[in-house]
């Protein structure tokens, strides 16, 4: 295999610049300053620039830094997978539901655990959508069932035995001290203990999700930051009918 070695680019190709931002636990001043320079060179960065700070609180003081990283990576040795389903809009989706699955599709969604935020579940669920694409409780031909927030897996499991769910949506926003890998692998084990994973397509989303890591989980498929939709609703039918 032929190697292709790339690095990041700033001003000039393959120069390596980038752009870190980072909070240390010390008072804004020079000393400051100092200390965000030199470490951030032993993270192997070069020609290194405070290009910003600001006082956060006291001892506490956030940095915006500019360098130049030192590695190339050879692309050719990544590998990453992505969601695999038919690309299709919001007609063509109803109209596959409609005369391949002949009868509505059900979806569940929820951000479960502690987390508060709806913005992700919503962008997916909601009638607006996302980015000029309609929310799954807009097509005809899905029943949409949004949980909204901080929904304990027990819940969010018996609504979807309830309703009959083909899918359930499962969506984490805060990620602090990786909670939002607890709160997914809690809902997994949930389902593994009832011996009823197989019942249902689980698709995970949220900010710090890729499709590797919701596999890895037990998740069929991850959505990550800007996904729309048409993609997930797209995803789920292709799955169901197994095309």
């Amino acid at each position: 295999m032929s190697e292709q070695m790339i690095k990041p680019y700033g001003d000039t190709f393959d120069d390596g610049q980038v752009q870190l931002s980072f909070t240390l636990p010390v008072e804004i001043g020079a000393r400051a300053t100092k200390a965000a320079i030199k470490y951030t060179e032993s993270l192997n960065f070069k020609d290194v620039a405070v290009v910003h700070s600001s006082k956060l609180a006291d001892n506490f003081t956030c940095f915006v830094v500019y360098a130049k990283g030192i590695p190339s990576l050879n692309y050719k040795n990544i590998e990453a997978t992505e969601v695999e389903s038919t690309q299709m809009d919001y007609y063509e989706i109803n109209s596959l539901i409609k005369t391949k699955l002949n009868r509505q599709m059900v979806v569940v969604g929820a951000t479960i655990g502690s987390d508060a935020h709806t913005v992700g579940i919503d962008a997916i669920m909601n009638m607006k959508g996302y980015n000029g694409d309609y929310g799954l409780e807009r097509y005809p031909e899905i029943q949409a069932f949004n949980l909204g927030s901080q929904v304990t897996a027990e819940k969010l499991l018996a609504k979807s035995l309830e309703v009959k769910a083909d899918a359930i949506l499962v969506s984490q926003t805060v990620t602090q001290k990786d909670s939002h890998i607890r709160n997914f692998t809690e809902f997994v084990e949930l389902l593994e203990a009832e011996n009823i994973r197989d019942k249902f397509l689980l698709v995970a989303g949220g900010p710090r999700i890729n499709n590797d890591l919701a596999i890895e989980l037990g998740y069929n498929a991850g959505f990550g930051a800007g996904t729309t939709p048409n993609q997930v609703a797209a995803f789920i039918i292709c799955k169901l009918l197994n095309i």
